[in-house]
């Protein structure tokens, strides 16, 4: 605990509650999904960079997803796992903590705003293919990418700065795994009132924002989907956007439930089950939604490791 008038320098991380023994089976299940984000994801950035049959703006996109899903998770799991070896709380210090919480928020807000630019990608290739090649050109995907991440970084600096303006008098005790902005917000002793409605117009631009354009991709794909008259067709044109479309619902409906609502302070319980939807199971499940169903990168994945083995053999 704090006396009422002095300012946070570290912050004790309570994390999960439990036996000793629940700590080490939660570790070793955090440590083997960590361990397969970023094998998987790193796979999907490499094959991307080295095989000519990936060189599209669908696949140049995906890479830099992939990044964005090591850093999210990488940002978060290892202090997780790290607070699940020790025998008591954890304790960060501020700079660690504004820090991590920054770099969360900035590059969640950088995946917004990729997921909306891949939406308009899909659109442009289902809709108006014979002009997809001089519409997504290099030089537009570049921008694309270039104004996605400083747009993630950018925005997050104010209400990063705004939640580290106050005073934490309350405790210093933080109930989650990581420096979560609610739980921060609860332990400040001034009106946060104001602060979380802010925050709550910000989070409904960036989300909602970035989901518009998805909406209205989609309405438009859907809509010319439904055109082709062959059930080949339509097949082989949806399988370009399902594991795009599948990841959208995902990443957006956790966000959603965690970000966009009046009230920043939910329980903490509710909180921490969200945000290892959002750190843990999404990166996780990203390598295997945009590869299994996906021919390409299967052909890609299935050559790279013949040449590894015709490597090993020689």
């Amino acid at each position: 605990m704090m006396s009422n008038h002095s300012r946070a320098t570290e912050f004790c991380l309570l994390g999960f509650l439990g036996s000793q023994e629940l700590h080490h089976t939660l570790f070793a299940m955090f440590f083997f999904f960590y361990s397969v984000t970023l094998m998987g994801n790193m796979v999907i950035i490499v094959i991307v960079c080295v095989d000519k049959r990936l060189q599209s703006p669908m696949y140049f996109f995906l890479g830099h997803l992939s990044v964005l899903e090591i850093l999210v998770t990488s940002i978060i799991v290892p202090v997780m796992l790290w607070g699940l070896l020790l025998p008591g709380m954890q304790t960060i210090s501020l700079a660690a903590c504004v820090t991590q919480l920054f770099l969360y928020l900035a590059v969640g807000t950088t995946e917004f705003a990729l997921l909306g630019a891949m939406a308009v990608d899909r659109y442009v290739a289902v809709c108006n293919p014979l002009r997809y090649n001089i519409i997504m050109n290099s030089c537009t995907c570049n921008f694309v990418v270039i104004v996605s991440w400083a747009f993630g970084f950018l925005s997050e600096i104010w209400p990063v700065y705004a939640t580290f303006q106050l005073t934490f008098c309350k405790s210093n005790v933080l109930d989650h795994f990581y420096c979560d902005r609610g739980q921060l917000l609860k332990l400040s002793c001034d009106d946060t009132l104001f602060t979380e409605f802010v925050l709550f117009l910000m989070a409904v631009f960036i989300i909602i924002g970035s989901l518009a354009p998805t909406i209205v991709s989609y309405t438009y794909i859907i809509s010319t989907i439904l055109k082709i008259p062959s059930a080949s067709g339509r097949r082989k044109a949806f399988s370009t956007c399902a594991s795009h479309f599948t990841f959208v619902v995902i990443g957006y409906g956790t966000c959603l439930f965690l970000y966009v609502k009046p009230k920043q302070t939910q329980a903490a319980e509710y909180n921490k089950i969200v945000s290892l939807l959002i750190s843990v199971l999404t990166p996780f499940l990203n390598p295997f939604i945009f590869t299994l169903r996906n021919d390409k990168v299967i052909e890609a994945l299935q050559d790279g490791v013949k040449r590894c083995c015709q490597l090993l053999k020689d």
